[in-house]
């Protein structure tokens, strides 16, 4: 235990660290950040798309700014006569149940010329009978705010207007009924409400006639400005007053009263929780915010152009019984916001997602006591991980962080999802993975230590590269000896006493290390085991110390690299005067005794037993058949992604038994079709020489020398069948070669 006591305490003291962000006395700007981060992606991950069937935004498109002969209204703002006959239509001709402006009609009307008219009538026709009279008949007329202010009585119709902040104190316009006062709290609060100093409202006639209004600011995110919650209440004054999505559901149900709920877990002041209309309960945080529960992107609602309405070019029942949202799409007029789901988003789809989330009741909840909660999950996965990460390997320590990693994540999604909680998480994900970071880095860098004692220790034993390896995983059962299934490897290089005879020994030895360096890299490269050099041979071992499931498929493909770097090689030797160097390889897959073997003097970490013999035998034979690699039956059976040509079955020199040989063509996916049937040709031949039937052998093995009369394993059958004819050898025999020599 004493050994760990400093990586426990600096654990701890990184705990420390995000318990008192958590708890607040402090702020970690990241944590906040990230935090956002995962509410943005799980919010996209889950929402469930599709589009909304109770909100319709009612949409001034382009082509609603078009003139009037191309089916549109012309430029915006429009005369307020066509938005009264707009009102008209969506109300009679429609039904619609709620209206709702996200616009703000601060100004009085002035296309219909009335102002220069009351000019003339007080002034300069201020004594003209005729027109006084005339005027007076026709002044209603051309009071297009009265004409709509009319339209909006008795009609379900929400203003939308907006408060300032800061410097502003504009007062412009009349504001709705507030739905509640501060005295309506009695003891309690809301919390940290933003300061409003002015606002810009609608006319005092067309707040009067609608049946309400509702605000539109937002509530932006403080550490990044993306809007994902809105103020459902904002406070001037002394009154509260609703946002214009509260505004239309109120509306929606017949304006019944707002209700707050508090909730007190802290025995302290109680906290704003929960805010209730007409029976449907509305989560919010502290300070009346609501989490905006998106759709999904933009278009998650049905945009009805208004063009369209006012033409009656709308199918009758679209918008029957529907709350729609007046707002505007047109480039110039578009109100745009930075929301999770996009940086370009439109500000009245937000309220559209807030209208659909207080009927559907799929707000989520942020309640005050989630603070808590986190706290209590970071003091104590965070003393059980300062205290017991220390003490894991890295692997138990990788184990046992995922799966708190996971669970943790797991149940804050699932409560997101099934319970419609937003728990903070990004605190504890974050000092999980700084906690296992720390003891991995001190854990790497003790290790390194220990590595290179072991690298020093051993490498008398093993070629260093074993070394490492055994360093990498501390495991030193590996240098024991234990019987394992191995791949075998033989190369030699044929003819090497005549090549060595021709050159002088330092021409002899740069060829050889020119040889036998690229060949030695291409076996590292497939993570073979280097067993050791004989002169010209070298022998490799795939399967240990590093266990390899598929060691066979890649001591057969490292094989194949083998002859190809070869040829890469021979331009080089050519260049230098060298002879042409042309090497067999044998392979063979079994099980064998590996490990640390030798004498007390000197040991050496090696593969042993009859595979590694018939291995070798393997090689010895391979020119016998004119291939460059042969290997035997048990690694064609463990290696079934790569095409092999049978060459014999053969008895070897001290076997008894008669084995299948083979030859690698290449891995499935590069052989031709023209290749597979050439291979079928001389399997077809293969068969009838077990069987005796030589007419048919001899046929098929001189068609196939026809055409490729280089091979030397089709004239090898061909002289073979002439001295077997003349033997009697019987219903009993195997159809196998015996070779009296290695």
């Amino acid at each position: 235990m004493k050994k760990f006591l400093p990586r426990i305490l600096v654990g701890l003291a990184i705990v420390a660290v995000f318990f008192l962000h958590e708890r607040g006395d402090f702020e970690l700007p990241f944590v906040r950040k990230l935090e956002n981060v995962v509410y943005d992606a799980r919010l996209r991950v889950t929402m469930p798309g599709g589009v909304d069937q109770q909100v319709v935004i009612l949409d001034i498109d382009e082509k609603s700014l078009k003139e009037r002969e191309n089916g549109g209204e012309g430029r915006w703002p429009w005369p307020r006569d066509r938005l009264a006959l707009l009102v008209d239509k969506l109300f009679d001709k429609y039904q619609i149940e709620v209206l709702g402006f996200d616009i703000v009609f601060a100004e009085r009307d002035q296309t219909s010329g009335s102002q220069v008219l009351d000019q003339l009538a007080r002034k300069d026709l201020a004594g003209v009978v005729p027109f006084q009279n005339a005027y007076a008949k026709l002044r209603p007329q051309l009071d297009f705010d009265a004409i709509f202010a009319e339209k909006l009585k008795k009609r379900k119709v929400v203003m939308g207007y907006t408060f300032h902040d800061g410097e502003n104190t504009e007062k412009k316009g009349l504001l709705p009924a507030p739905v509640f006062s501060a005295t309506d709290l009695g003891s309690h609060k809301i919390a940290n409400q933003q300061v409003r100093t002015g606002y810009s409202a609608n006319l005092e006639i067309l707040q009067k006639s609608a049946a309400s209004g509702g605000h539109f600011n937002p509530a932006n995110d403080l550490v990044d400005g993306v809007l994902r919650k809105v103020q459902l209440v904002i406070p001037f004054e002394k009154q509260y007053y609703a946002t214009l999505s509260l505004a239309m559901v109120r509306s929606y149900f017949d304006n019944p009263p707002v209700k707050l709920e508090f909730a007190d877990y802290t025995s302290g002041d109680a906290e704003l929780e929960e805010i209730s209309v007409a029976g449907l309960k509305i989560p919010v945080d502290n300070q009346g915010r609501a989490l905006i529960p998106f759709r999904g992107a933009r278009g998650s609602f049905r945009y009805v152009s208004a063009a369209d309405v006012i033409n009656e070019r709308v199918d009758a029942g679209a918008l029957k019984g529907k709350l729609v949202l007046m707002g505007t799409s047109a480039p110039g007029l578009l109100d745009l916001r930075v929301t999770p789901m996009d940086a370009v988003y439109p500000g009245v789809e937000a309220h559209a997602n807030l209208i659909a989330g207080m009927l559907d009741g799929t707000i989520k909840r942020n309640p005050a006591y989630a603070e808590g909660a986190q706290l209590i999950v970071v003091m104590l996965l965070g003393l059980v991980l300062a205290v017991v990460l220390p003490m894991l390997s890295v692997l138990s320590a990788t184990i046992v962080t995922s799966l708190l990693l996971a669970t943790a994540i797991g149940v804050n999604l699932a409560l997101y999802q099934h319970a419609n909680f937003v728990l903070p998480v990004a605190g504890s994900v974050l000092m999980i993975t700084l906690l296992f970071a720390f003891n991995t880095v001190w854990g790497y860098f003790t290790e390194t230590r220990n590595k290179k004692q072991i690298t020093g220790f051993f490498g008398q034993y093993v070629p260093p590269e074993i070394a490492e390896e055994m360093s990498e995983s501390m495991d030193l059962t590996v240098f024991e000896p234990a019987s394992k299934e191995c791949t075998i490897l033989f190369t030699d290089v044929r003819g090497f006493t005549t090549i060595s005879e021709g050159l002088e020994p330092k021409a002899l030895s740069d060829l050889m290390n020119n040889f036998l360096t690229p060949l030695t890299k291409v076996i590292y490269s497939h993570r073979g085991t280097i067993d050791k050099y004989m002169g010209d041979c070298i022998m490799a071992f795939w399967g240990a110390p590093v266990a390899n499931p598929n060691h066979a498929h890649t001591a057969v493909v490292a094989a194949l690299a083998m002859h190809n770097k070869l040829k890469e090689l021979q331009t080089e030797f050519k260049s230098k005067n060298w002879p042409e160097i042309k090497i067999g390889i044998g392979l063979n897959t079994g099980r064998v005794s590996v490990g640390n073997m030798g004498s007390e003097l000197r040991l050496a970490y090696t593969v042993m037993g009859d595979a590694v013999n018939l291995a070798s035998r393997l090689e010895g034979i391979t020119k016998e058949y004119g291939a460059d690699i042969i290997v035997g039956e048990n690694t064609v059976a463990a290696a079934p992604d790569i095409i092999f040509r049978e060459l014999d079955r053969v008895r070897v020199k001290g076997k008894e038994q008669a084995v299948s040989i083979f030859q690698p063509i290449g891995p499935k996916s590069e052989i031709s079709e023209d290749t597979i049937k050439r291979l079928g040709v001389f399997q077809a031949a293969l068969t009838a020489y077990r069987k005796q039937d030589w007419d048919s052998a001899e046929a098929q093995l001189q068609h196939l020398h026809e055409t490729s009369p280089e091979n030397k394993l089709y004239m090898m059958f061909l002289e073979r069948i002439p001295v077997l004819r003349e033997k009697n050898l019987g219903p009993d025999w195997d159809g196998a070669f015996t070779f009296e020599t290695k």
